[in-house]
C-alpha cells in the first residue's frame, strides 16, 4: 500500500460561466418596458493552498480528477445568476507545481500560500448589459465561456532546517528517532527507509527540524538506489548532517570512502536556479555507532582526518545517546546563523512593467488547404467572443460580426489578399469555420429589424409582397408595350394595303 507520495498529476478543470439571460420586462401599463436580462455568474477556480497540517499528496493520488462549480445562469428582472463555488485544494508546504512539459509554475513554500491553478469561466452579459441607445432592445445574450481545463504535476520537496545523509543503514533513522518525537521504521537492512521522515528538535530556545533522507549510494545523482527520487528533499535544507557508519561489516568501506562518495553524489546533483549548492552550504560530521570498542576506536583515528578538511566532528551513539546533546546544539547553532542572515537579507523588489499596447489583439495566419488558403485567426479576444456567441441566434451572429470588425480583423484579412468565400478559422485545432463575406462588416444597430434577426444574415429567396407587386406591373408594363408594338405595324401594314390599292 501507498503511503507516501511526492509527486502526482492533477486533472482539472475549472467551472464553466453561465449564459446571461434574454428578457424584457412586462408589467401592467409597461407591457415592453425594456430589456431586463441579468448576467451569468462566473465559474469557481480551482485554488492551490500551501496547509502546513498536510504532509503527503496521497489523497490527490488516489482521486487526481477535480472540478470547480459552474456558475449560475443570468435570469430576468435584472438578476445575475449566481458565481460557481471555488474549490480549494490543500498542499503540503514545499510543493513545486509545474506544468506537464515541466515549467514550473509556482513554488508554494510560504504556508497559506495561495495559487489559482485553474481560473473558472468568465459569465456571460445579458441583453440589459447589452443594450445601447441604438440597440435598445436585443434580442440575444452571451454565453458563459469554458473553465481552463488541463493538468498540472505537483512535485513535494521537503521543507527542513537539517537533513541527514549517508550510506543505507548508517543509522540516520535511528539518530532522527532518538534527537525527536519522530517514529520512522528501523530495521538492520539498507533502505529499510523508503520517504523522508521529518522531526522537531528543541535545542535550548531553538526549535528547529531535520530530514531523514533515504540512503544514498554511489551513483545515485544517476539514478541508482533511491537517491536520484529523493535528493530533491535536501534542496530545501540550509545545513547537512553526514552521518557515518563506524561499525560497518561491508569490505572496502570506512568514514573516509563513504564521505567521500557522498560528497560526490551531491556534487553532481543540480540543485534548481538561485539556491545554494549543495556542498557549499555549512556541513557537520556525525561518527555514529561509537558504543562499539571497533568503531570506538575507527573514530578516533578518522576523526584527525576529518577535522583537517575543517568539518566539526561529533562522535555519537543512538543507542547510549552519546553526543546527541552536543550534536543538537552544534545544529542549533547553524539553523540559527542561517535564520539571522536570511532575516537580514532585503529582498529586491520585484518591478513588473506591462507596457500598454505591447502585445497585439489577434493575429492572422495563412495556412495552405486542399481548397485554397485557410486564415486562422488568433488571439485571447476573438476566441473568446466565438465562445460568447449563440449561432442559433442571427443577431447575436451579427454582433460578433461587428466586434471583429472593429477590432481590425476585416482589415487584415483584405491586406493578405482574402476574397469573399475565403475560409476563415477562428482559434487553434478545430476551431470554428466561417465562409468569410465582407458585407457583413456594417453596423446592425443601424438597421431596422426584428428582435434577435439580422437582416445581413436574411438567405431567404421567398420573394415579399412589394417585390412580387412590382413584377407583376412589370409584366403588365411589358404586355402594354408589346401589345401597342403591334397594334402600330398592323395599323402601318393597313395603311400600305390602301395606298397600294389606289395606285
Amino acid at each position: 500500500m501507498v503511503t507516501f507520495v511526492d509527486r502526482v498529476t492533477l486533472h482539472l478543470r475549472a467551472g464553466k460561466g453561465g449564459n446571461g439571460c434574454v428578457s424584457v420586462r412586462r408589467e401592467k401599463f409597461k407591457p415592453l418596458a425594456g430589456p431586463d436580462g441579468g448576467n451569468g455568474g462566473d465559474g469557481g477556480d480551482v485554488v492551490l493552498v500551501a496547509d502546513p497540517q498536510v504532509t503527503t499528496l496521497l489523497s490527490y493520488h488516489h482521486s487526481p480528477h477535480r472540478s470547480g462549480g459552474n456558475g449560475g445562469f443570468g435570469m430576468g428582472d435584472n438578476r445575475s445568476g449566481a458565481a460557481g463555488e471555488h474549490l480549494e485544494l490543500p498542499v503540503p508546504v514545499g510543493t513545486v507545481v509545474k506544468t506537464p512539459e515541466g515549467e514550473t509554475l509556482v513554488d508554494m513554500v510560504t504556508p497559506g500560500m495561495r495559487f489559482i491553478a485553474a481560473p473558472g469561466g468568465q459569465g456571460g452579459l445579458g441583453n440589459a448589459a447589452l443594450a445601447s441607445p441604438k440597440r435598445k432592445a436585443p434580442g440575444f445574450a452571451l454565453l458563459g465561456t469554458p473553465g481552463w481545463e488541463g493538468d498540472v504535476q505537483l512535485e513535494l520537496k521537503t521543507v527542513a532546517d537539517i537533513a541527514l545523509v549517508g550510506f543505507p543503514s548508517a543509522g540516520k533513522s535511528s539518530l532522527i528517532a532518538a534527537m525527536s518525537a519522530a517514529r520512522p521504521k528501523i530495521a538492520d537492512y539498507p533502505f529499510t527507509t523508503l520517504h523522508p521522515n521529518l522531526g522537531v528538535v528543541q535545542a535550548g530556545d531553538i526549535r528547529y527540524t531535520i530530514a531523514d533522507v533515504p540512503g544514498l549510494i554511489e551513483g545515485a545523482s544517476e539514478g541508482r538506489g533511491l537517491g536520484l527520487e529523493f535528493l530533491r528533499h535536501v534542496e530545501r535544507c540550509s545545513a547537512l548532517v553526514h552521518v557515518l557508519d563506524c561499525a560497518t561489516l561491508e569490505p572496502g568501506r570506512d568514514p573516509i570512502s563513504d564521505l567521500d562518495v557522498i560528497l560526490a553524489e551531491l556534487g553532481a546533483y543540480p540543485v534548481p536556479e538561485g539556491q545554494v549548492p549543495l556542498l557549499d552550504r555549512p556541513q557537520l560530521i556525525a561518527l555514529n555507532k561509537t558504543d562499539v570498542p571497533e568503531a570506538r576506536d575507527l573514530a578516533d583515528l578518522v576523526r584527525p582526518d576529518l577535522e583537517a578538511r575543517g568539518y566539526r566532528v561529533f562522535e555519537i551513539s543512538t543507542v547510549s545517546r552519546q553526543g546527541l546533546r552536543e550534536l543538537s546544539f552544534a545544529m542549533a547553532e547553524l539553523v540559527a546563523e542561517h535564520r539571522a542572515s536570511a532575516a537580514a537579507e532585503v529582498p529586491a523588489e520585484r518591478i513588473v512593467i506591462r507596457p500598454q499596447g505591447a502585445e497585439r489583439d489577434f493575429t492572422v495566419r495563412v495556412e495552405g488547404g486542399t481548397y485554397g488558403d485557410v486564415y486562422r485567426i488568433l488571439g485571447a479576444k476573438p476566441v473568446r467572443w466565438v465562445q460568447q456567441t449563440d449561432f442559433q441566434n442571427e443577431e447575436a451572429v451579427g454582433f460578433l460580426a461587428d466586434r471583429l470588425d472593429k477590432l481590425g480583423i476585416e482589415n487584415e484579412l483584405f491586406r493578405l489578399g482574402a476574397t469573399p468565400g475565403s475560409t476563415v478559422v477562428i482559434g487553434e485545432g478545430d476551431g470554428i469555420v466561417f465562409d468569410w463575406h465582407p458585407s457583413l462588416s456594417s453596423a446592425a444597430e443601424l438597421m431596422s429589424a426584428p428582435r434577435g434577426t439580422d437582416p445581413r444574415l436574411d438567405l431567404n429567396p421567398r420573394r415579399t409582397s412589394n417585390q412580387r407587386r412590382e413584377r407583376y406591373h412589370e409584366r403588365m408594363d411589358a404586355k402594354a408595350e408589346a401589345r401597342a408594338e403591334l397594334e402600330a405595324e398592323r395599323r402601318a401594314e393597313k395603311t400600305r394595303g390602301a395606298s397600294e390599292d389606289e395606285a
